[in-house]
């Protein structure tokens, strides 16, 4: 009889007694999630009811399998200039958050006598909370077109990217038993590079090729490319030193800027679901009931901890960075656990022997005690917040709702932080592109001409001539690119002799670049001459010429960065009508539904749930305030806009033709549909007209969704409304047309 090898028989037993149970749980209108916890707790190696795994190794090497298509499958939903655009709201959170958590580990770890390096890595382990756990959750509950949701996908980008660092900074610790802020510094920067590069290349390539290749794919040569490509970035990632879970998300979200993204994303689902089905079973089976009955007491004072702590930092940060005192408690709630990351910085201490042994099977009692309580804080959190708006004084709720009003509003010119910020990011992302090709041919082509018996001298000429012919474009771009409108509103804010500053120092950093780059290959006379020699024909000789280059290269990046056709979650907006607590939201239309064909007039939709239907995407076509005898017809995107109460009972609506709930996402940042702010001004030719009579649906494709009146809020107001001086307008339409009302 031919032998069968462990890990199949494994697999069938996990997979099997999970099906069992998730069923059971599915019945009983739980999440599967905890299914999997229970199925995994069974057949473990630490309970004798069922057949128990053979070999621990397989397992865990599924399970991470699992965690890198969870995160690959979170970067397609959320594009890679998403990841440089969380936003200061979620950055200011999540970096308050884990500020707070660890110092609420370390001070419970030292009340518990823990030791202070215990007690530290403790803090970290309470941190971060779980990415797979939250996404799987609010999947699970159909809460991902709320508005809150936004802001947690946005804090635990944050997290994982501070995680990274955080593991930097603990391994330091626990080597030197010291605090070195070179390192950590080292670290940021280092992550801040990789990143930049990611994004550059990522950007430059990969959505012109699948557009070049798009005939050639079917959905079998998408999902290997896909796959080949996710697990690529993930080698890439663990040998530079950072984690395979990051690399997964990073090609997820260079991947959703392709024409390809949606599709990619539908082929990756399945296999997301099968191995963080895995991942998730794999954390049961490490459930010990002996620690847990030895160290009940520490779980469940932890796991309070984390319940009240994580719940408390993340309001408190939301409500600080201008959230909606609703919108910070679901955010805090959803994010009260503990999870993958935790047991990684478990692990870390172990390995660097630094902590005890009972560490980790603490940090796994208490991430799933948090992941059992985490389905139920996501649904008692509207409950909660009804609680505290009974409880709390009505001059402190109205205190709140002002505060969140004036942090959205106090945006300053738009126009101009906007310029500034390209500055800094073009000046970034050159100077990143120009030292990312120079340590390319230093430790990589430079070795390998090395390695081919060719002689140092001759190699190091090469490679130093590659290495200038390479960098030239993006040389001259630092030192003497044009930035026009950005010089322009220098002039307009009356600081038009900055100018002149601006530009020596952008030639002095891109000198001692070039200087730099150099001086590694040649003696330090040569590296001067050649530096000299360098900036004559880059400033003067080839400039045209490179400005051309420069010019091709830029235009690719931005148009694959802008492109309407390829990008569709960019085409999308999730901005908050501040200050209500409406947004835009994304639904497909099934095919089968009763209701395609049939003219809005006939629906009723707006009566019915208090929605408005801002814009219909059919295919390549997208009709842009639909009229009142525009039908719904199978597969289009709906961008509805209403508030989570009325969103809710539109989702109804379709849920009852059987709809996917998975199908409904969250939108997107917008590039040209979008919601924008008008304000009325005695001067404005809009003033004492009704909408209709104004005609802003005409002039900017688009509808008035809300209108801010002396503190009322009128949110989707008929067409009758008269428009009155100091009205704020919110518009949702072609962004460039709102922008240029009179």
């Amino acid at each position: 009889m031919q032998h069968l090898p462990a890990m199949i028989s494994d697999l069938a037993l996990i997979l099997g007694t999970a099906g069992l149970v998730t069923l059971i749980f599915k019945k009983l209108n739980q999440p599967i999630v905890l299914g999997y916890l229970v199925a995994g707790f069974l057949v473990g190696p630490k309970t004798t009811i069922f057949p128990t795994i053979v070999s621990n190794d397989s397992i865990h090497l599924w399970a991470e399998i699992g965690v890198i298509f969870l995160l690959f499958a979170l970067g397609l939903e959320f594009s890679f200039k998403k990841l440089f655009r969380v936003g200061g709201s979620s950055s200011f959170t999540a970096i308050l958050e884990i500020s707070l958590m660890i110092v609420f580990g370390y001070v419970t770890g030292r009340l518990l006598d823990w030791s202070p390096m215990d007690s530290l890595f403790l803090g970290g382990i309470l941190a971060i909370s779980s990415t797979s756990i939250i996404i799987r959750t609010i999947e699970e509950l159909g809460f991902k077109n709320l508005r809150f949701v936004s802001q947690v996908f946005g804090i635990l980008v944050i997290e994982d990217l501070v995680a990274v660092l955080l593991m930097v900074l603990l391994t330091t610790v626990a080597l030197t038993r010291d605090f070195a802020g070179t390192e950590m510094l080292g670290a940021i920067v280092k992550l801040s590079f990789f990143l930049s590069i990611w994004f550059v290349a990522g950007i430059f390539m990969l959505p012109s090729f699948m557009k070049k290749a798009q005939k050639l794919l079917n959905e079998e040569t998408v999902l290997v490319v896909a796959v080949g490509l996710c697990l690529v970035m993930v080698v890439f990632a663990s040998s530079v030193g950072f984690s395979s879970a990051l690399g997964a998300f990073i090609m997820g979200s260079i991947l959703a800027e392709t024409i390809e993204g949606e599709r990619i994303h539908h082929l990756v689902g399945p296999i997301k679901n099968l191995f963080s089905a895995v991942f998730f079973i794999s954390v049961g089976m490490l459930i010990d009931p002996i620690v847990i009955r030895d160290h009940w007491k520490e779980v469940l004072i932890l796991s309070s901890v984390v319940l009240v702590g994580k719940t408390f930092s993340v309001t408190l940060g939301s409500v600080l960075a201008g959230q909606t005192l609703k919108s910070s408690v679901q955010s805090g709630m959803s994010l009260a656990q503990i999870g993958e990351f935790s047991f990684i910085i478990a692990t870390l201490g172990l390995s660097l022997k630094v902590v005890s042994e009972k560490i980790y099977p603490i940090a796994v009692s208490v991430s799933v005690v948090t992941a059992f309580t985490t389905p139920y804080m996501l649904r008692s959190s509207g409950k909660v917040y009804a609680f505290l708006e009974k409880v709390l004084p009505a001059k402190l709720i109205a205190s709140l709702d002002s505060y969140s009003v004036i942090s959205f509003s106090m945006s300053g010119n738009k126009e101009w932080k906007e310029q500034v910020r390209s500055y800094i990011l073009k000046v970034v992302l050159n100077s990143v592109v120009v030292v990312a090709i120079f340590l390319l041919m230093a430790r990589v082509f430079l070795p390998f001409l090395l390695e081919r018996q060719v002689e140092e001298g001759p190699a190091k000429f090469i490679s130093l001539s590659a290495t200038l012919v390479l960098t030239a474009p993006f040389l001259w771009a630092l030192a003497f690119g044009r930035t026009k409108q950005f010089e322009i509103l220098l002039v307009e804010q009356g600081k038009g002799n900055h100018n002149y500053v601006f530009l020596v120092s952008r030639i002095m950093l891109a000198v001692g670049l070039l200087g730099a780059m150099v001086a590694q290959f040649v003696p330090l006379a040569w590296a001067v001459g050649i530096t000299l020699w360098m900036v004559v024909v880059v400033g003067y000789v080839l400039s045209q010429k490179l400005r051309d280059i420069y010019e091709w290269f830029e235009n690719r990046f931005l148009s694959n960065l802008h492109d309407d056709v390829q990008k569709k979650h960019a085409r999308k907006s999730n901005r908050a009508l501040a200050p209500w607590d409406a947004h835009i939201t994304e639904f497909t239309i099934p095919p089968e539904a009763p209701y395609v064909g049939t003219p809005f007039h006939q629906l009723s939709i707006r009566e019915k749930y208090g929605v408005t239907i801002a814009l219909i995407e059919r295919g390549r076509k997208r009709i842009t305030a639909p009229g009142r005898n525009e039908c719904l017809m199978p597969h289009d995107q709906v961008h509805v806009i209403g508030t989570d109460a009325q969103l809710i009972r539109f989702k109804s609506f379709i849920d009852s033709e059987n709809f996917d709930v998975s199908q409904a996402v969250a939108v997107g940042e917008a590039s040209q549909y979008s919601l924008e702010q008008y304000v009325m001004t005695e001067e404005s030719p809009y003033l004492n007209k009704t909408i209709r009579e104004c005609g802003l649906r005409e002039a900017t494709n688009g509808l008035v969704v809300g209108v801010e009146r002396e503190g009322m809020r009128i949110l989707n107001p008929d067409s009758s409304e008269t428009l009155q001086k100091g009205d704020v307008l919110w518009i949702v339409g072609d962004r460039t047309k709102i922008l240029q009302l009179d």
